[in-house]
């Protein structure tokens, strides 16, 4: 009687995987961008973005010389 599976339980068990899968990728995603160390590399990046914006500057008025 417990080996032979129905409609109903295929449903319960797929739901049940469904709803585990969502709440750890909720979980993960939510350590991921709110984690205190991604907020000192935001910084890294940012600062990084500016060095090379501004060698992308250099570089195009050396090209328009």
């Amino acid at each position: 009687m417990l080996n032979t599976t129905t409609n109903n339980t295929v449903i319960l068990r797929n739901y049940i995987i469904l709803t585990a899968t969502v709440m750890f990728t909720a979980m993960g995603l939510t350590d991921t961008f709110l984690a205190p160390t991604r907020v000192g590399q935001q910084d890294r990046i940012n600062n990084f973005g500016q060095v090379v914006s501004a060698g992308l500057v250099s570089y195009s008025q050396t090209l328009g010389r």
